[in-house]
């Protein structure tokens, strides 16, 4: 079949990822990626993997003619026999721009939980909302990578009955334990010895609630612990200036270490004792199978589907809870040194369980079938 995926923008995040690499494991079908935005982080990745993109060029948050004319366009010319689209303004714009192009079989992808005001912005919220009120005829079917995704949108009107959970699937052959590349990279930061290292692999998001990790880590100090922490992905500089006056005001600006976007993640999670998650909102959160699967156990907000993916692996807290953060870090290092031998069989569980769960395989097997599979 030929599938063309429309997604909102090509940039450092989640679904883009995901989407990235559904097109280079599925070998049954050919792939078409078309951004509404330009061609972001993953348009020269899917280029040189050898998949088509089209990037429409419409400025953020606004939808132009021009854009929509060639969308509407290339489409034609495509004649895919599926249009999976990806979060809300694609599943908007491209559902109904394939329907119009004559399209049956077209899917949405949602990749959120959260619709709070302040922490998501306005005009996401109304276009979610509105997409609720075209689910019973623009889609054949709604993919959702995350179980508490389905009940947060079937809650503001989706149609319940076209969903269907696939979670996100990983390569376990790049995100696998390394210690190598783990005490490589390690000897590149101003790490003391025997000191924990624990880091977030997160954009700047309100979504992921920097905020929240930074309290949190600011009580470990209060309470006497020493610790890195390592912040990485887009806007984790010193150039963040809202981010440095929080570390500032906590007083750990000497604790942590902004790499900023990187391309060796699996080299990251290698390098990590424990991974951390924050957020406030999530789908699928694909930075905890990302660690897990390298051998890193976590410690995460109950985010999205957070807690389905660490089971008893690690330590699942309140979201916004940044005493609990807290208290499961300082739990997570006392584990891990008072009882190596036991700490060693959590991270070997944590590779299990993405081994035994979240395969790219399974999720590719996942996207097929529900492309081909009668409604």
């Amino acid at each position: 079949m030929i599938v063309a995926h429309v997604i909102t923008c090509l940039d450092d995040g989640g679904a883009e990822a995901v989407l990235y690499r559904l097109c280079l494991a599925d070998r049954q079908n050919r792939h078409v990626v078309v951004s509404l935005q330009d061609d972001g982080k993953y348009g020269a990745l899917l280029k040189q993997a050898g998949i088509a993109v089209h990037c429409l060029d419409m400025p953020r948050g606004r939808v132009t003619p021009g854009g929509i004319w060639k969308l509407a366009r290339l489409l034609r010319q495509l004649r895919p026999d599926v249009v999976q689209t990806w979060m809300y303004h694609a599943d908007l714009l491209g559902g109904l721009v394939a329907r119009v192009a004559g399209i049956r079989h077209v899917f949405w992808g949602l990749h959120h939980t959260n619709l709070e005001q302040g922490k998501t912005r306005r005009a996401t919220i109304l276009v979610a909302r509105l997409n609720a009120l075209l689910s019973r005829w623009i889609p054949e079917r709604i993919v959702s990578c995350s179980q508490k995704g389905v009940a947060a949108h079937q809650a503001i009107g989706y149609a319940a009955k076209k969903f269907r959970v696939i979670p996100n699937g990983y390569d376990l052959r790049q995100f696998a334990p390394d210690p190598q590349a783990g005490a490589a990279l390690r000897s590149t930061l101003p790490l003391p010895d025997g000191v924990p290292l624990l880091g977030m692999v997160a954009r700047f998001d309100p979504q992921k609630d920097h905020p929240n990790l930074i309290t949190a880590l600011g009580l470990l100090k209060q309470g006497g612990h020493d610790f890195r922490c390592v912040l990485a992905g887009s806007g984790m500089t010193v150039a963040n200036t809202g981010l440095v006056d929080w570390l500032d005001t906590h007083g750990i600006r000497d604790r942590i270490l902004l790499l900023g976007q990187r391309s060796d993640i699996p080299a990251v999670m290698n390098a990590l004792d424990v991974h951390v998650l924050s957020s406030a909102g999530e789908g699928f959160p694909n930075v905890l199978c990302e660690a897990m699967a390298c051998g890193t156990p976590c410690v995460t907000t109950d985010a999205g589907d957070a807690g389905l993916i660490v089971g008893d692996t690690g330590w699942v807290v309140p979201v916004g809870s940044a005493a609990s953060l807290a208290d499961a870090l300082t739990d997570a290092f006392g584990q891990r040194v008072a009882d190596p031998a036991a700490w060693e069989r959590r991270k070997a569980a944590a590779r299990q369980r993405i081994l035994d769960r979240f395969s790219i395989e399974r999720m590719v097997d996942g996207y097929n079938r529900a492309w081909t599979e009668p409604c």
